[in-house]
């Protein structure tokens, strides 16, 4: 997989580091904010080493529970990439890549890897983070093993009513196995609200008066988070590839069915160009056909544990960037010729897209099971995810939706409207959802593709409507899942560079024609 590839995988689901563990505390010693400015050293050796040579990191202690600050603490790693003009210097960007689950420590790396503009690299120190219960900031663990056939964050396609009450069973399991590996009751405290006031803590360590953001992905749902409970403390706030609200909610989740839709004729038209060497399909409307059948047949006569679940899965993956086209006609031409090891190979270079994809195996945990490289950030993921909302505890409900979603949405509606383990997670939620404000200052800029998989242009539209004056939405007539540095459209790179090296939000919202140059 190619540096570009795996880097933009990282917005989707995070590929972290699978660091199982428990989360760990540290007896309270004061106040909730540090006294003293962040004690910078050297980076995790875990780190991919090109990043861990740029970058210093360094840890914040924060409160476990934000309405016992002098209570138990946790500790939040950081890392730095510092600007070396202190007289362009204008302050920190803090910078979150996805998930939730999303390790962003090596995000400033990746961000200068990608070609951020050297001028908005004199003007800020980018500060990297894992947020709290990932990769080094205290990881949380759901004990995931390998072994398991646990489907990832995204629930699996379900076929019909007697489907979902399948994955209502596993889901239940999911929970009560979540439960049992978090019995000190501490993963309750994983939620987007406390991210944010971490984010605080960590500006005041810092010793800045305020805080500019870059987020992208779920990344947007912290960055308005926090631009709505502390509007006065945010800078310059950029929410890239917008879910349209505060938390990965039970709507954003269904949203994946729409995105796809949105999506899928790009990769269509891309295939049936190449029809004579992939045998997808002649036409866009025959790849389409091709996909529905394929499915099918996966369901009645599986591949090497590849069924037509899994498939709609890795294809989905797949339209997350143009570069991944490729493969993702590689995998439906080996399926097509029921070639497993092969499909097998190509699946594995599209679970990285999504953070972990279905693997073939029991799905029952035994002694002795090899721990998934994918623990940390599912069980992150489900314990941001499950406690930022309410979900609906009634099979009915999602039996319904998964059959309205299913006839609007074929290609995956019956899949992203399935039950998960948030219908029976343990604990309810610590916090409310956290509410957009709109009367804060003019300062936040929603950057949104016409054609994502996962964060469809609904979703800008929601966070630009509900964030009122404050927002300028920049629509990008390009696909996939990322827009500044991430994509390659030079209006939108150009908009969003403006706006973080002066502080001026368009006058209007701006619209970006698809780009005529493309990186190779």
């Amino acid at each position: 997989m190619d540096r570009r590839r795996m880097i933009r995988a990282g917005l989707a689901a995070a590929v972290a580091a699978g660091l199982a563990g428990t989360l760990l505390a540290a007896p309270a010693t004061g106040a909730a904010g540090p006294a003293s400015g962040p004690d910078w050293g050297t980076c995790p050796e875990d780190m991919p080493a090109a990043a861990r040579a740029q970058l210093e990191c360094a840890t914040v202690p924060v409160p476990l529970d934000h309405d016992q600050p002098d209570g138990t603490r946790i500790e939040v790693m950081i890392s730095r990439l510092a600007s070396t003009k202190p007289a362009e210097r204008q302050g920190v960007l803090l910078l979150n890549p996805g998930g939730p689950g999303g390790s962003g420590l090596s995000q400033p790396a990746d961000l200068t890897g990608l070609g951020l503009p050297s001028t908005v690299l004199d003007a800020y120190d980018l500060i990297g983070m894992d947020p709290r219960g990932v990769g080094h900031s205290s990881p949380v663990s759901c004990g995931f093993t390998v072994e398991q056939n646990y489907p990832g964050n995204v629930p699996p396609y379900a076929e019909d009513a007697a489907a979902v009450t399948e994955q209502a069973r596993a889901a239940r399991k999911i929970a009560d196995q979540c439960a049992a590996n978090d019995p000190e009751g501490r993963m309750q405290h994983m939620t987007t609200a406390n991210t944010a006031r971490d984010m605080d803590l960590i500006r005041e360590a810092l010793d800045e008066e305020r805080l500019s953001f870059f987020g992208a992905s779920y990344g947007s749902a912290l960055g308005s988070a926090y631009a709505s409970l502390f509007p006065e403390r945010g800078d310059r706030v950029v929410v890239d590839s917008n879910l349209g609200a505060t938390s990965l909610d039970r709507d954003s989740l269904r949203r994946f069915a729409l995105g796809m839709e949105d999506r899928f004729p790009d990769f269509a038209r891309w295939a049936a160009e190449r029809h004579d060497s992939y045998g997808t399909g002649r036409t866009p409307g025959q790849v389409r056909e091709n996909f529905l059948a394929q499915a099918d047949r996966l369901d009645r006569r599986p591949v090497g544990g590849i069924d037509g679940a899994t498939f709609r899965f890795y294809t989905f993956a797949g339209l997350y960037a143009d570069s991944s086209f490729g493969v993702t006609a590689q995998l439906w031409q080996a399926l097509a010729d029921g070639d497993a090891a092969s499909a097998a190979r190509h699946a594995e270079e599209l679970e990285p897209v999504v953070g972990g994809g279905p693997t073939a195996g029991s799905a029952r945990q035994t002694e002795g099971a090899t721990p998934s490289p994918y623990d940390n950030t599912w069980s992150a993921f489900l314990a941001v995810t499950c406690n930022d909302t309410d979900w609906p505890e009634s099979v009915a409900t999602y039996r319904r939706d998964v059959a309205a979603d299913r006839q609007r949405y074929p290609l995956f509606g019956a899949a992203a409207a399935n039950i998960t383990p948030c219908a029976y997670w343990h604990n309810d939620p610590v916090d409310p959802p956290v509410e957009f404000d709109a009367e804060g200052p003019e300062n936040v800029l929603v950057l949104q593709n016409l054609r994502d998989p996962a964060t469809p242009h609904l979703g800008g539209q929601l966070a630009r409507s509900a964030f009122g004056d404050r927002a300028r939405l920049v629509s990008v007539d390009d696909g996939g899942h990322g827009v500044y540095v991430y994509g390659d459209n030079p209006c939108a790179l150009n908009t969003t560079t403006r706006f973080l090296l002066g502080g001026d939000l368009p006058e209007t919202d701006v619209f970006c024609g698809a780009s005529t140059t493309r990186k190779s």
